[in-house]
């Protein structure tokens, strides 16, 4: 098969701290020079620090493929995306497209905030290389796939994040790209409009399409992607099947969170009823770990605050696997407030998951806090926190002595019962010689 998309060796340097020079007067012209021989090194230029964002990445893509590219913060997913996209120039190296690219990395990108929603459309489809007529063919489902009908001829300044969002990608993915690259921008949707976005990106796939998808979601990579490449310091460390990549990627170390911080209140998640402040998976003597033994209980501890009095909050987990399969959602039910508004303060709720419950392999663990009446979501962050479940070989899990490969998101160890009875045979032999 044809590759669509082919880079060869590419670099990306950017140099740190550096701005454009403003413009400025006579005197401060004079200032800078002289103060410019003591920014040199001893070899007479100035000491610019650099990063390499990317460094020598390599790879072929066909036309069709659903591709997943994940790793740490930092590993230069976004700056991949942009060089892909041609945003940015490589510094060193060759990328070549054949085909027409619809990008989506930011919220609202191309849109004019004076603008309405239907001139946005107009002009983000513009941008992406579309003629009008295009996207006037488009133009109904476009909107209807972004459900902001009513709000459309309103400026988009107005419009929430959301709502930015959903008429971004809808108008990337409807305008018919052969190549769709979008970055982890989805996170900023509700569940409903995520899995209209995943299906929408499984269709533009079906259609014979590329998809090119910058994701911290393991269990959404598992479900839209056939491939998986796996960035590290700017490099490729890993490219092939997405369950390979993925259990490399955990269990390196690449991508291990046993425990998410967030010390500054303003950029917690949450709202003005109830912030995030930290997860982690924990044992029974309290540290925080990435691996447990499938026969301990562990724990996953979230605390959170809550600022206004009132809220029945509702805590609670969802668990999946690297298949991208729930094993489960659990909600506290503590009866001291199941039924009781909390009072302004700090908590910390732990779920226990007792041994002998969860299958061997890495789960994902997404953290939340509801009420349910009136229904609002307080937060939501999705695979928060990451841990793998290590299955024992000593016989007394649920394996046994079994050493095969054993499916499944849930391993218990359940009890049995057998009755023998003597086979019939045997019991005619015994009567015949009595």
């Amino acid at each position: 098969m044809d590759a669509i998309i082919r880079a060869r060796h590419v670099s990306k340097q950017y140099r740190l701290g550096v701005r454009a020079a403003p413009y400025g007067t006579l005197r401060e012209a004079f200032v800078r020079a002289a103060r410019a021989p003591l920014r040199l090194g001893r070899n007479g230029h100035a000491r610019v620090p650099t990063l390499w964002a990317l460094n020598d990445v390599s790879f072929d893509i066909p036309s069709g493929q659903v591709v997943g590219i994940i790793g740490r913060n930092g590993a230069g997913k976004s700056t991949l995306l942009k060089v892909l996209s041609r945003i940015t120039r490589p510094t060193r190296g060759r990328v070549e497209l054949y085909g027409r690219v619809g990008s989506l990395l930011e919220v609202g990108t191309g849109f004019h905030p004076e603008l309405t929603g239907r001139e946005n459309t107009f002009l983000a489809g513009a941008i992406l290389g579309m003629d009008r007529a295009e996207i006037a063919r488009k133009f109904d489902e476009i909107v209807a796939f972004a459900e902001v009908e009513k709000f459309i001829d309103t400026p988009v300044k107005h419009f929430s994040s959301g709502m930015y969002l959903r008429l971004a990608f809808s108008v990337a993915a409807h305008l018919e790209p052969d190549i769709l690259v979008v970055d982890e921008v989805l996170a900023v949707g509700d569940l409903a409009f995520q899995r209209k976005c995943l299906n929408k990106m499984q269709d533009v796939q079906g259609h014979g399409r590329t998809v090119l998808f910058v994701s911290h979601s393991m269990p959404a990579i598992s479900r839209l992607c056939q491939r998986v490449l796996l960035l590290a310091d700017g490099a490729v460390a890993r490219d092939g099947p997405v369950s390979e990549v993925i259990s490399y990627y955990v269990g390196s170390g690449l991508g291990t969170m046993a425990e998410r911080r967030w010390d500054e209140p303003d950029l917690a998640p949450g709202n003005d009823v109830a912030r995030l402040r930290s997860v982690r998976v924990r044992d029974e003597a309290g540290a925080t770990i990435d691996a447990i033994d499938i026969r301990r209980p562990v724990g996953l501890e979230m605390v959170y605050d809550v600022l206004e009095p009132g809220a029945v909050l509702m805590p609670n987990y969802h668990v999946y696997n690297e298949d991208g399969v729930c094993a489960f959602i659990a909600h506290d039910l503590d009866p001291e407030w199941r039924f009781t508004p909390r009072p302004p303060g700090r908590y910390t709720s732990t779920l226990w998951v007792p041994g002998n419950f969860l299958a061997e392999g890495s789960m994902f663990v997404t953290a939340a806090a509801s009420t349910y009446t009136p229904m609002a979501v307080h937060f939501l962050e999705r695979d928060v926190v990451v841990f793998r479940v290590v299955d024992t070989t000593d016989g007394d899990s649920a394996r046994g002595d079994f050493a095969g490969h054993m499916p499944g998101v849930v391993r218990p160890v359940l009890p049995w019962t057998t009755q023998l009875e003597p086979a019939l045979e045997s019991a005619g032999r015994q009567r015949v010689g009595a």
